[in-house]
């Protein structure tokens, strides 16, 4: 399928998604429908374990919402939904932050399970809606606080402070910082990592976490169970204990059942 503002590639077992309006890669309505459809088609594509997610060009990850699109009473409910469902997202996502990251940029960049920035002077991040007087609208309120914690937030997000990759490594808000001459390279390579390790059993950490997360702790603890459950009975198990035994590393291929139907 061709999308206007959207790029998809794949390689092996990564999907990499380019949001395609550059130089702002901006969030129009449209440009959301279109992401959405794209995480439609990668949530059922089994042949993808792990998914990145960067902008086009050189100048921005994302600098948030379209402006243009700022009187469609439609986009503000949609942004806070559409970065809710990455965040819940079945899959791990890797927000590969490829330059400026603002407002609803950065939301859906603390929405991704990791985030990797480029260590570039010209490359900033920040919630910055208060310059308009308004207030982040698409989760920002409620992620930075859990990732960097409330003091730190309100800080940033009441003086619309605009910080480097080494102040956003030092807080937390990034996982890990990379130099332009290596950085799409660097996100592979822990794409790669990611993807070798057992899908079903990946995916059930996510469903715990973000079960507890959403739901409390009583709630992912349940998950945790499920998600036992559902570990021991795949072939991947089988597999880890093998290859455990044998001295050789695991070959995780994502079976469920450990034991043929007849």
């Amino acid at each position: 399928m061709e999308f206007e503002t959207m790029k998809l590639e794949k390689a092996g077992y990564i999907g990499i998604i380019t949001i395609n309006r550059p130089p702002a890669n901006s969030w129009s309505f449209a440009a959301m429908c279109e992401l959405e459809k794209v995480l439609d088609g990668i949530e059922a594509d089994r042949d993808v374990r792990v998914i990145i997610l960067t902008g086009a060009g050189e100048k921005c990850f994302s600098a948030g919402m379209d402006i243009t699109d700022a009187g469609n009473p439609e986009i503000g409910p949609k942004g806070q939904a559409l970065w809710r469902r990455v965040d819940r997202f079945p899959k791990p996502i890797i927000a590969a932050i490829n330059g400026h990251a603002f407002g609803g940029g950065l939301e859906l960049a603390m929405s991704c399970h990791f985030r990797i920035m480029i260590d570039s002077p010209q490359a900033k991040i920040g919630l910055t809606e208060l310059n308009l007087g308004i207030i982040p609208g698409w989760g920002g309120t409620q992620r930075l606080m859990r990732i960097v914690g409330k003091p730190q937030a309100l800080e940033m997000i009441l003086f619309s402070q605009r910080i480097d990759a080494a102040e956003a490594f030092r807080i937390g808000l990034v996982n890990r910082i990379a130099p332009p001459e290596a950085f799409m390279e660097e996100v592979m390579v822990f794409a790669k990592k990611i993807a070798e390790r057992p899908p079903i059993a990946v995916r059930c950490v996510l469903e715990a976490m973000t079960a507890g997360i959403y739901e409390g702790m009583d709630a992912g603890l349940d998950k945790e169970r499920e998600g036992s459950r559902t570990v021991a009975a795949s072939k991947d198990a089988i597999e880890g204990f093998t290859a455990f035994l044998e001295k050789r590393p695991p070959v995780f291929k994502g079976n469920s059942a450990s034991v043929k139907k007849i």
